[in-house]
């Protein structure tokens, strides 16, 4: 890459000079809290990894709790239970709703599940096998939580990991293009400067010698320097 690439297309001025300065010191304080952000992030980023391998985790022997609970239900009830309860039901009891949590300026998605009314299927069961009926459903309610906050934790990982990498890019964009170039550009206009003084220098040593030269050939002679030199045109 040429030298003209790295730096920016100025004019070499005294103006130009400090308005390059200061564009470097924003540069250098913007890439220095795009760098706290990044790290900031990071951390975040490592422990909803961690947190979403240990849901993960229990979420089988949860998972695995919730199949044999509904199998107990149905060898007890019978297996017209799933037709009782979806008659009892008129409306959903557990729902979920949103709200954002901001983190290092991320907005990050966060579940959680609420109950909205009572349950309508307490006499569900009560002929026979309530009580495997209501540890199904006790099972399941603990699953809906435990899946409601893996929601929570996979899309936030989806969210900062996007957020990381722009971050990033960011931070690899002033680190390597814009604070090198406004360096040389800053370097440039230092070395045109220096070069317009010299030449100034050298331009105004030679007035002032040539002043000097013109000031010695028009001083006047003493007199007897004057009839000597008139004695010599005569003769």
């Amino acid at each position: 890459m040429s030298g003209q690439s790295q730096r920016l297309n100025v004019v070499p001025t005294v103006t130009m000079l400090g308005v390059m300065k200061a564009r470097l010191v924003g540069a250098t304080r913007g890439h220095a809290l795009l760098k706290k952000k990044s790290d900031a992030l990071t951390v975040q980023f490592r422990q909803i990894l961690k947190k979403i391998v240990s849901t993960k985790e229990s979420m089988g022997d949860i998972m695995k709790n919730s199949s044999f609970a509904l199998t107990e239900a149905k060898y007890v009830a019978g297996e017209n239970i799933k037709h009782i309860v979806q008659e009892n039901v008129q409306s959903a009891a557990l729902k979920v709703r949103s709200h954002q949590e901001n983190v290092a300026g991320v907005k990050l998605p966060k579940f959680e599940y609420f109950i909205d009314g009572g349950t309508k299927n307490d006499l569900t069961g009560l002929a026979r096998g309530g009580q495997q009926v209501q540890a199904c459903r006790a099972a399941y309610v603990e699953a809906i939580e435990l899946l409601v906050e893996l929601a929570t934790l996979q899309t936030s990982f989806l969210t900062l990991d996007e957020a990381i990498k722009t971050t990033n890019r960011r931070v690899n964009a002033l680190e390597n293009v814009v604070k090198p170039r406004l360096e040389n550009t800053i370097t440039y206009i230092k070395g045109e400067l220096d070069e317009l003084e010299r030449e100034d220098f050298f331009r105004l040593k030679k007035i002032q010698g040539y002043k000097e030269r013109k000031l010695k050939s028009n001083v006047k002679l003493p007199r007897r320097m004057q009839k000597r030199s008139s004695l010599r045109k005569f003769l």
